[in-house]
């Protein structure tokens, strides 16, 4: 079995027309999906690039083993699914953006990394202009870096020769991450004015990061129409995947490796893009538009057109492709295999699934906008409204935790600004309905089951053991003291 992971950078699950946008142009998606299981409530364990794939690379959750922020990358002593592979036999190509593992780590997790860097420029507002700090630029001079990538990838599934060893190709992209910027004619695809109406800015009861982004990114000044062209060009960005995705996956069809390659196509989160009046994402903001992700797997001889309605964790991949492979987990880790779903199952319509984020004020070396004084001082940098506002606002980018079922969302934070949403009466959580009398029933029973989940996943145990004794060529032969023998 040989493997493809097609990762796209901020791709929320609701903006693919497989999972019910009425105006997303994702015709590529949508028949993948159609091929294959589409899982329609996988969310992540982390809002931000490099906590997230720790995770769904290890099977962990962040706390675990303390990969909670950008700084801190998988290293040569942690697993991750690409060392397995490569362990087993596996040739593991890489092509795309690193998130994921320290440098030392790639010698036992990848056999080659290769060469995609490209792509044209785009037009960044001035100083004066509205859009300065809310990521909208202008369209892309022509196609950007994730082109190559994929290029790349087309190019290694026709050197494919007969014998070669099974391998894994692990593509990290760069879109729809912002800046919120495509090439033509996918900038201009989505008319604002087209577009469903955006989650309302400025709602009772959300945590005070919202108006604090809005602050320092002057995002107040933009109109709610302003805010459509955002999403409208997030859109495009989303349809230019579905492009590059539809390359890949012909030349993949193409190529007579299809009958013995199984294909993920999932983010590492999402993004705002306009709703809630918010752009990009935040370490501790823990919205379904952040969490929720696509998830779309076609293996051989599985299922086609099966769609799982109960909820997953992001980190699920690790024991379903390690068991595709055949390959033995060798580490604890807290994902489910998905291979009863993948062959036509359901899922556990019970489970709950959990994301966490966020910084205490005792450890400023995970902060963002760091420097040796704790100032920022690139005014003109990309993400320095965001790490000043760290800076001057930890507490707005305190710990956070997050429980979801099916009909209920609790996040609690370590400065009390908590969550509660019903999510059947309220999907697109606009009521905050914490500390509400009617729902003290529903809320008890979640903290509860939040404190039990942190109690069994609040550390691993190695698997292997270490001896009691004493290493020989340390130990000191002391002369007897007189009267002992």
């Amino acid at each position: 079995m040989n493997f493809i992971y097609f990762n796209p950078d901020e791709m929320r699950a609701d903006v693919l027309g497989c999972y019910g946008h009425p105006l997303a142009r994702t015709p590529n998606l949508d028949h993948f999906a159609a091929g294959g299981t589409r899982f329609d409530q996988c969310h992540v364990q982390h809002p931000v690039c490099t906590p997230s794939r720790c995770s769904f690379m290890t099977g962990w959750y962040p706390h675990t083993r303390g990969h909670r922020t950008l700084w801190h990358s998988l290293r040569p002593d942690e697993p991750n699914t690409l060392k397995y592979l490569k362990g087993a036999g596996y040739d593991v190509h890489w092509i795309g953006k690193n998130d994921l593992l320290a440098v030392a780590s790639f010698a036992d997790s990848v056999t080659c990394v290769h060469d995609w860097r490209g792509g044209g420029g785009a037009e960044k507002p001035g100083e004066g202009d509205l859009h300065y700090r809310s990521f909208l630029y202008g369209p892309q001079s022509d196609h950007p870096g994730d082109y190559g990538i994929v290029h790349q990838a087309i190019s290694f599934l026709r050197s494919r020769k007969p014998g070669d060893a099974p391998f894994m190709l692990y593509l990290p992209t760069l879109y729809p991450h912002c800046p919120y910027t495509v090439p033509e004619p996918w900038y201009s695809m989505y008319a604002p004015a087209d577009l469903p109406p955006l989650r309302p800015a400025e709602l009772a009861g959300k945590p005070a990061f919202h108006r604090l982004i809005r602050q320092y990114r002057n995002l107040g000044a933009l109109s709610a129409d302003e805010m459509r062209r955002i999403m409208a060009v997030y859109l495009g960005m989303v349809s230019y995947v579905d492009y590059l995705f539809g390359m890949l996956m012909d030349a993949l069809d193409g190529s007579g490796l299809a009958d013995d390659t199984t294909v993920f196509f999932f983010s590492d989160h999402g993004d705002w893009a306009g709703d809630y009046g918010l752009v990009e994402k935040w370490s501790n903001a823990l919205d379904d538009c952040i969490t929720r992700i696509p998830m779309l797997v076609r293996a051989p001889g599985m299922a086609a057109g099966h769609v799982v309605k109960e909820p997953i964790e992001c980190f699920d991949i690790v024991p379903t492709t390690l068991a595709l492979a055949d390959i033995p987990l060798r580490h604890t880790q807290f994902g489910r295999s998905m291979l009863p779903q993948l062959r036509g199952a359901a899922g556990d319509y019970a489970r709950a699934v959990y994301c966490e984020g966020g910084y205490d004020t005792h450890e400023p070396h995970c902060f963002e906008g760091r420097t040796a004084d704790g100032i920022c001082r690139d005014v003109h940098a990309i993400y320095y409204p965001k790490g000043r506002q760290q800076q001057e606002a930890p507490e707005s980018v305190c710990r956070a935790t997050m429980i979801r079922t099916l009909t209920h969302k609790l996040v609690r934070r370590t400065n009390g600004e908590h969550e509660l949403y019903d999510l059947v009466s309220d999907p697109l959580e606009l009521a905050n309905v914490y500390g509400q009398p009617a729902c003290a029933d529903i809320q008890r029973r979640l903290q509860e089951q939040m404190l039990d989940w942190y109690l069994h996943t609040s550390d691993v145990v190695p698997w292997d053991e270490d001896p009691r004794g004493f290493p020989r060529e340390i130990l000191c032969q002391w002369p007897a003291r007189e009267g002992t023998s």
